[in-house]
Formats: structure tokens, C-alpha cells, sequence
């Protein structure tokens, strides 16, 4: 089993026979002979994470839990939501979701262009045929360009903004107001077993899983909004394509998730020398903040950002002279939903 590969490797892709072309944008990957769509730089990139995730399992190391039963709390809108809002002329509450996941998606290029500490400085183990070992060999630069693109060619930045103008077009409204992160605010020190430059990407490790586990419910959605025969009723195959793109992306992050899964497990299950000369097990610091971590993408931060959402739809109505009868049906399909 292969376990030990080059940053050439690991940004290798598959010989494609047709470029990936939408809406007007030179996109990532591209389609075999058959006409199937192959995500970018995932000649080596697949089987290397599931060659690492298996080993470490093997040792007797738990895997740590990144699947969708993290998300507690469903989209909003949901579904039914946005449908209702598309159905009474309040489109640009989608076109602004979107385009405000392809703006942040372009800044997670920054991967492409940053460094990580080594980690084999503080970890008794030998690090170099782990994921954690080729974090700095490829991992987060094939990340980062999956998100924000190489020059000309775009990334998940780009296929959103495609998915957008297949939708709407590309100028339907004005530029959403764009968040400044998503990542869990910093609380100070919390692993001082490690040093602050190790934390500080840990942390960052951690908060950027969690954003792609959390993307998961968001390309549910989208997919299912674009696939209702009830909306975007003048356009239904060109809203079927766009969910198929939106699907491609999934594809594609399938492998962040991969790869960030089996990094966090490698760190919580090394063996690290503190600066005072003591051994200490990774998930025992790493598990108490890892918990934290989940507890704020998936419910506090959730929760804050539907009250604040809410807020925003009751000013959309409220500018209609039936804004209050909107409202109420707009909040009586959350509670169907509910029930």
C-alpha cells in the first residue's frame, strides 16, 4: 500500500477528454470518454486518503466522526421556504446565497499558499507516510485550488457563480454583503500542550472541516430547490444542469473532508513531547476542543445565523403591503417542517 507520494503526485490529474466550459467560465476538472465528470488533481489524491484513513484505522485509532450526523439543524431557508420565496418574486435571497458561497470560496485559496508547521518537531511518531505528513507535499495546495481556482481556470468559486447565472444571470442584483469568516472565533489559547503556531492550524484544521461538513446540508438544498418542477418553471432544464453542477462540486469536496478527517484523527492519536519534557496523548487536549468545535458550527453559529437571516426576511416583507400574511406563511413551513 502506497502511503509516502510527492506534491506532483498529489496535484496530478486524470487525462481528460473534454474541459470542463459553464455559463461562460473555464472550470476545474473535466469529462472522460463516456462524458463523465473527474474532479481535478484526484489522480493519486482518492486513494492516497483512503490509503492513510485505512492504516490509521488498522492501529486501532478512531477515525473521528465527520459525517452528516454532525448537522443537527436543517438549512434555512429550507426547501419549501425557498420555493415560497422564489414563487412571490424574492429570487435575489438565492442569488445572494450563492453568490456569497463563491466569494467565500475564493478565499480558500489562500491553502494553496500557505505552510504549516511541521508537525514531526513536536510528535514522537514518524509523521512521513501520514496525511499530516503531506500537508505541506500537495494536500493544501490541491485544496486551495480546488476552492479558488489557478489563474484562468476557476474552482468552486467559479462554479458557483455559474450556478448562479444559469439561474439568474450573472448582473440579475446587486452584490451581497459577504461575511467576514465562518470560522469559530478565537478563544485564546486552548492546547497549550503544543505551541501556539501548532494550535493555531489545528484550529484551523478544525474550523475548515467543520465548513465543509456544514456545506453538505447547503448542496441539499440548492440541489433540491433546482430540481423542484415547481420553480424556475421557464427554465427547468437549465435548472437541472445547475444542480448537476452543484453535484460536481460535492464531488469534489468529497475529498477535503477526506483528507481533513484523516489529518484531525492522526493528530488526536500521535503522541506529543511538551515543552516541559512530558508525553502526552493528542486526544486528550484535542478531543475537549474538537467537541467545542462541532457544538459551534453546528448549532450556536446555525441558530445565530438564522435569527439573523429571519431579521432579513421580515424587512423583505415587510416592504409588501401584504408582508405580514407573507411572513406568517413563510414561518408556517419552517414549523411544518418541524412537525
Amino acid at each position: 500500500m502506497k502511503l509516502v507520494y510527492t506534491a506532483e503526485e498529489l496535484l496530478a490529474d486524470h487525462a481528460y477528454d473534454k474541459p470542463h466550459v459553464e455559463a461562460g467560465y473555464r472550470l476545474h476538472g473535466g469529462f472522460d470518454v463516456e462524458g463523465r465528470y473527474v474532479s481535478p488533481r484526484m489522480l493519486n489524491r482518492g486513494s492516497a486518503i483512503r490509503a492513510w484513513t485505512e492504516v490509521l484505522a488498522s492501529r486501532g485509532h478512531d477515525v473521528v466522526d465527520s459525517s452528516q450526523a454532525l448537522m443537527v439543524r436543517g438549512n434555512f431557508p429550507n426547501v419549501e421556504q425557498q420555493s415560497f420565496l422564489l414563487a412571490n418574486g424574492f429570487g435575489q435571497t438565492l442569488w445572494d446565497s450563492l453568490s456569497v458561497t463563491g466569494v467565500v470560496e475564493a478565499r480558500g485559496r489562500m491553502l494553496a499558499t500557505v505552510e504549516a508547521p511541521d508537525f514531526q518537531t513536536v510528535v514522537d511518531e514518524d509523521i512521513c507516510a501520514t496525511a499530516t505528513g503531506h500537508l505541506n507535499k500537495g494536500l493544501l495546495r490541491a485544496h486551495g485550488l480546488d476552492e479558488g481556482g489557478d489563474g484562468e481556470i476557476g474552482g468552486h468559486d467559479k462554479m458557483w457563480f455559474a450556478v448562479r447565472d444559469m439561474l439568474f444571470g450573472r448582473h440579475a442584483f446587486a452584490h451581497a454583503e459577504v461575511p467576514e469568516s465562518l470560522s469559530k472565533p478565537d478563544l485564546g489559547r486552548q492546547m497549550p500542550e503544543v505551541p501556539a503556531d501548532h494550535e493555531r492550524w489545528i484550529l484551523l484544521l478544525m474550523n475548515v472541516l467543520m465548513i465543509e461538513i456544514r456545506a453538505e446540508n447547503f448542496f441539499n438544498f440548492c440541489t433540491a430547490v433546482m430540481r423542484d418542477p415547481g420553480n424556475f418553471t421557464d427554465r427547468r432544464a437549465v435548472a437541472i444542469h445547475a444542480a448537476d453542477l452543484v453535484d460536481r462540486i460535492r464531488q469534489d469536496e468529497a475529498s477535503h473532508v477526506g483528507y481533513l478527517t484523516a489529518v484531525i484523527s492522526e493528530l488526536r492519536s500521535f503522541t506529543y513531547r511538551t515543552a516541559d519534557g512530558a508525553r502526552v496523548k493528542g486526544a486528550q487536549f484535542i478531543d475537549p476542543v474538537w467537541r467545542g468545535m462541532v457544538e459551534w458550527h453546528a448549532v450556536t453559529n446555525v441558530d445565530w445565523g438564522r435569527a439573523e437571516t429571519r431579521k432579513e426576511f421580515e424587512k423583505l416583507f415587510s416592504a409588501r403591503p401584504d408582508g405580514r400574511a407573507l411572513l406568517g406563511r413563510f414561518d408556517s413551513l419552517e414549523r411544518k417542517e418541524a412537525a
